[in-house]
């Protein structure tokens, strides 16, 4: 297969394996970073990442990689010869991912799961940078702190694990886990235990609790938590409907959905509805990001140059 060459004008929306496959770059600002996903159509990354890379005078550009799941060791095991600086890795690629790094750093060790590479020396370095974004997006988001909160978590992947151990490290007052899967909901509160030692929530309900995905379940917990955070990939599709029934939200909850959109996802306009104080997660993207940008250049983000483009 002859190589593909990109200029400057031949730049695609989409980049797959087979582009990598054929990579020949011949644009004076060589994309050297992206995000992998599937799917990605959707990901706000690259105008947020070009946009601090032109403020910081960085000679490259970040791009979207459809990848599939089966396809994620090719993809990543060409990134050193291609001279790439590191990747965002987004649905489904965050646990999968931990087992291909070269080094893992203790973010990502913890989480289980990885959310950004760094390449160095020819080795793949996983990262995992969702909950201390996570972290700030909430406080940006309700002005409160983790560990003032009860967070009910939907979800038990790559961005659920991140985000329960960083409840669990800033020593949220209850973290409440619900997964479809009721066993990875079980299996990862147990991995969470050891931080939940000191009782601090007096009452009925245990301060770490892995809960069945029925209504029923989220009636009793909505009642006993303040932060209601939908960490599944429910949303990014404009058909999905909001990933718990909408009659359960209240007034009194904070919901954050880490899916972002051009219009509001269905959970958001349900709590917003409900009278219940609503953000999506373009906040954490934001926060998220700009730690990987961090991690890649060793150098402080340009903040308010990222939060620019994304809004």
């Amino acid at each position: 297969m002859a190589p593909v060459e990109y200029g400057e004008a031949e730049m695609k929306e989409i980049y797959t394996l087979v582009d990598l496959k054929s990579w020949k770059p011949k644009a004076k600002t060589p994309i050297r970073l992206g995000v992998f996903g599937n799917p990605v159509a959707h990901s706000l990354s690259p105008e947020m990442q070009n946009a601090a890379l032109e403020n910081c005078g960085l000679p490259m550009r970040y791009a979207r990689f459809q990848i599939g799941a089966g396809e994620l060791p090719a993809a990543l095991e060409l990134l050193p010869e291609l001279n790439f600086v590191g990747v965002n890795l987004t649905v489904p690629h965050k646990i999968a991912a931990l087992k291909l790094m070269t080094e893992v750093d203790e973010s990502a060790r913890q989480a289980g799961a990885v959310n950004t590479i760094k390449i160095e020396d020819g080795k793949l370095r996983g990262f995992n940078t969702d909950g201390k974004g996570f972290s700030r997006a909430i406080r940006e988001e309700f002005s409160v702190d983790l560990r003032d909160l009860r967070v009910l978590v939907l979800g038990a992947g790559g961005a659920a694990r991140a985000i329960a151990l960083e409840c669990a490290k800033e020593n949220s007052e209850r973290l409440v886990l619900a997964n479809r899967d009721f066993e990875k909901a079980k299996q990862l509160a147990d991995e969470l235990r050891s931080f939940f030692g000191e009782a601090r929530v007096l009452g009925p309900v245990p301060r770490l609790q892995a809960i069945p995905w029925d209504e029923a379940a989220f009636r009793f917990q909505i009642a006993n938590v303040d932060l209601v955070v939908n960490a599944t990939p429910v949303g990014l599709h404009h058909a999905d409907a909001a990933p718990i029934s909408a009659r359960l939200l209240a007034p009194h909850l904070m919901v954050y959905d880490t899916v972002y959109s051009s219009r509001q996802t269905a959970l958001i306009s349900a709590a917003v509805e409900a009278g219940a104080r609503a953000a999506n997660g373009l906040s954490m993207l934001l926060h998220q990001g700009a730690l990987g940008f961090e991690i890649w250049f060793d150098r402080a983000a340009p903040l308010n140059v990222m939060r620019k483009a994304l809004l």
